[in-house]
């Protein structure tokens, strides 16, 4: 099912803005690592420490490493998510558990920004305060492994390397997005030093600016990822963490603060050889196969803007909007009710079957080519407009309310017809995974787009959607 933000939903303000975040693409084995030197002023406190971050998963069903630490194959620390899908946090000593909390509950929204606080304080002398895992500023109680430690842990000692998003020698590489983390060396704290619930919305919650109240400790850091040229840059001065295939373009603005949309790869017609890479801002499908697309944020009220490179063509490709899935593997975008597209192959648009000529004309695209669609919901009339490379076709109007459609909204859509080639969508909804040579934002501010965004439309994020949605 779509995920969808409807007219009128209002989000929580926040007083604390998170700038950017850093996108992990799993298939790349991105991650951030540091060696602690060998001697004895490095060793941290290898029985009380803080982890903290927030985080946006891409994939799931995978085993994914989120933070840990290794000196052989005999000691280590991992926190991670299992191939169920639940939250693991371990200490390993000699091949054997040295406590473990793994979670019941499974953390499977793609869409949504949770925030992971785990504590290790083994000389605690309440069993139950020994490890402790909150998720979005609520304790976990609930856990299907759960053994207490009998021994100090492994992380903290010198000569051993901490990482990010990968575990080392294994792999396991982190898929989506990390903001604002944090690691305090020597002290236990709770998710409240990290965030805080809305007064207004008590369920909802948010970032806090902490890093005033925190006492980092030997091997503390504090990782904001607002600089592009140095994405392990310690913000609290400390020594910073080295990145592995990652680079400037994977900052992105997409963070707690303010969600961007992204593609859907819980909502798609499943065929062989169609997946999700770049935080799901990048789709791949096999040639052969027909396939289509939809993003997580559903569009109601408002006008708004994304833009699609295509960076690989199958010589049938879609770009458009859909108020209803497919009805059939066999199906392309435009083929059904409640959808429409801009093809490719034809330069026409496509609607409930049909392809028609713009009143303009019509413009075949293909590789490298860079596609803009425009909605514009708010008006008497409700009109769709594409542009390739800037150039923007005729409007086209809206004959459905996206109240009538199965979904209840429209939402931005890419597809792929039968071809001789894969088809790579690259997705812009303002956090793009490609180098944008010019660099447009909406009249907010918020987004970077490679053409300029139609006056009085706006990226499709979070802060926009609660004023505008």
């Amino acid at each position: 099912m779509p995920i969808t933000v409807l007219g009128g939903t209002k989000l929580a303000d926040t007083t604390y803005d998170i700038a950017n975040s850093v996108r992990f693409n799993d298939g790349d084995s991105p991650s951030l690592r540091r060696t602690i030197p060998d001697d004895e002023s490095s060793t941290g406190n290898r029985n009380l420490w803080t982890f903290s971050t927030w985080l946006k998963r891409g994939v799931l069903g995978t085993q994914q490493a989120i933070f840990g630490s290794y000196q052989n194959s005999n000691y280590h620390t991992v926190i991670e998510f299992t191939t169920d899908d639940q939250l693991n946090f371990f200490d390993e000593y000699n091949g054997s558990k040295n406590g473990q909390r793994t979670t019941e509950r499974k953390f499977r929204d793609i869409t949504a920004w949770y925030h992971i606080v785990c504590v290790w304080d083994r000389s605690n002398g309440t069993d139950a305060l020994k490890m402790r895992v909150f998720v979005n500023g609520t304790e976990e109680s609930s856990f299907g492994t759960n053994s207490v430690p009998s021994n100090a842990g492994t992380l903290g000692a010198d000569d051993q390397d901490m990482s990010i998003g990968e575990r080392e020698t294994v792999g396991q590489n982190f898929d989506g997005y990390f903001a604002e983390t944090f690691f305090v060396d020597g002290t236990a704290y709770a998710a409240s030093a990290f965030g805080e619930f809305d007064e207004d919305s008590p369920l909802i919650w948010k970032p806090k600016d902490c890093s005033g109240d925190l006492t980092f400790g030997t091997n503390g850091f504090w990782l904001d990822y607002e600089d592009s040229s140095n994405l392990g840059n310690d913000a609290n001065g400390g020594t910073d963490y080295t990145e592995a295939n990652l680079a400037a373009i994977d900052q992105c603005t997409d963070s707690p603060t303010n969600n961007f949309c992204t593609m859907n790869p819980l909502n798609d017609v499943n065929v062989s050889g169609h997946n999700f890479t770049e935080g799901n801002t990048v789709v791949n499908v096999a040639s052969g196969e027909r396939a289509s697309s939809f993003a997580t944020i559903g569009m109601v009220n408002g006008k708004w803007y994304c833009e699609m490179k295509l960076t690989n063509a199958s010589g049938h490709d879609f770009l458009g909007i859909a108020g209803k899935g497919n009805a059939s593997a066999t199906d392309q975008l435009g083929w059904n009710d409640y959808q429409w597209s801009y093809y490719s192959a034809t330069g026409k648009y496509a609607h409930d079957g049909s392809e028609v000529s713009f009143s303009g004309g019509d413009n075949t695209w293909g590789v490298n080519d860079i596609i803009g669609l425009a909605i514009d919901l708010d008006s008497g009339t409700k009109t769709l407009k594409w542009h390739k490379n800037g150039t923007y076709q005729s409007d086209v109007t809206l004959d459905e309310a996206a109240s009538v459609t199965d979904w209840g909204a429209w939402f931005f859509a890419c597809g792929s017809g039968t071809g001789s080639d894969d088809s790579v969508y690259a997705m812009n909804f303002g956090s793009p995974s490609f180098s944008i040579s010019s660099g447009n934002a909406d009249a907010n501010g918020y987004g970077n787009f490679e053409y300029a965004v139609p006056s009085g439309y706006y990226a499709l994020c979070t802060k926009n959607l609660a004023e505008y949605g």
